[in-house]
């Protein structure tokens, strides 16, 4: 079977389609022929080697959709031809952590796509536990897309605890968590803020349900925080926007932080930071019950995930391309069929 492999790590050219051999399941996993897998950020950096795969050749992506074509030894509650979205998050399964679902703290922790091969193939055998059953209402697009920018964003939210009625900030809106943020804080209730360079991002998120966009490259924080500061900011653009986004978050307010698309590395104004009372939140991925909780947000109509553009599993190294731009709003997404 065919799939997208990365054979060194100097970006996007690096991805190569080969011939593989198929993967059969074992005890407890199934087998999933995908229809649809998802583009993220995540499959440049690794394409960098940022962070570098384990192995040479190394298959990446880590969303996907498609249907169980084979079951392993024990497998219940699937069958052949049931159709199925890939959770993205492995784990031991075992330990304390994930026995409660905290799997992002279990130490044997991955990602399809980084640390193990993931969905720019034809075929992928994961743990029954990653196998999410996909609603009907959620078209093939979608499915196959929303996953792990979708769970991000619901974490951050979540982590930092927001209520109905409170005021978001989404900085950076466009890319795949930050539209997804956007969507879920929505559906939640919160009256949502964004940020862009681009006033066409700005003029769409404004479309979708916010209340308001400002320049990312102006002091937004001192404007907003003129009209009383919002009371949780998601940002995962970092430095770049790090400093006015502690400025135009409310005394005790939060900033959810999941990546830095800007660089690694920020200047702390530590007063700022304890005479407003802040609260500064990492968080990555999600849990499975957290994915869950995502998609059914999406499947009950109460949020969005947008996909800006599909390309052909032939195309891949184009759609690549294409996110690397940053002109998409949403997610982009490959089909297989």
């Amino acid at each position: 079977m065919k799939a997208w492999q990365l054979t060194d790590t100097t970006g996007i050219d690096a991805y190569v389609l080969n011939d593989i051999d198929e993967p059969s399941p074992g005890p407890g996993e199934v087998r999933v022929a995908i229809k649809r897998s998802g583009l993220n950020h995540l499959d440049l950096w690794v394409a960098q080697g940022l962070p570098a795969p384990g192995k040479l050749p190394h298959t990446g992506g880590s969303d996907g959709a498609g249907v169980v074509d084979a079951v392993g030894e024990g497998v219940a509650g699937f069958e052949v031809g049931d159709e199925v979205i890939v959770d993205p998050s492995m784990s031991c399964g075992s330990c304390d952590h994930c026995r409660r679902d905290e799997i992002v703290y279990c130490p044997e922790f991955g990602i399809l796509g980084e640390h193990h091969p993931g969905t720019f193939t034809e075929k992928v055998v994961i743990p029954t536990i990653n196998a999410v059953r996909k609603p009907g209402v959620v078209d093939w697009d979608v499915a196959g897309s929303f996953g792990l920018a979708s769970v991000t964003a619901l974490r951050m939210l979540e982590k930092a605890g927001l209520k109905r009625g409170q005021t978001v900030l989404v900085v950076g809106v466009g890319g795949g968590v930050s539209a997804s943020a956007m969507q879920l804080a929505m559906a939640q209730g919160a009256e949502v803020l964004v940020t862009s360079r681009s006033q066409e991002k700005i003029d769409w998120a404004i479309t979708e349900g916010a209340t308001a966009g400002f320049d990312s490259t102006s002091e937004f924080g001192k404007e907003i925080s003129t009209q009383g500061g919002v009371d949780l900011v998601i940002d995962n653009v970092g430095p770049a926007t790090l400093k006015q986004s502690m400025r135009a978050t409310k005394a005790g307010g939060r900033i959810a932080i999941c990546g830095a698309t800007s660089g690694p590395k920020f200047d702390l104004t530590l007063p700022q930071l304890w005479f407003k009372q802040l609260e500064l939140i990492g968080s990555s991925m999600g849990n499975h019950a957290e994915f869950a909780r995502a998609l059914n947000w999406i499947a009950i109509g109460k949020a969005k995930s947008p996909v800006a553009k599909v390309f052909g599993f032939d195309e891949l190294p184009d759609a690549l391309r294409y996110l690397d731009s940053g002109e998409q709003v949403g997610n982009v997404a490959v089909a297989h069929d």
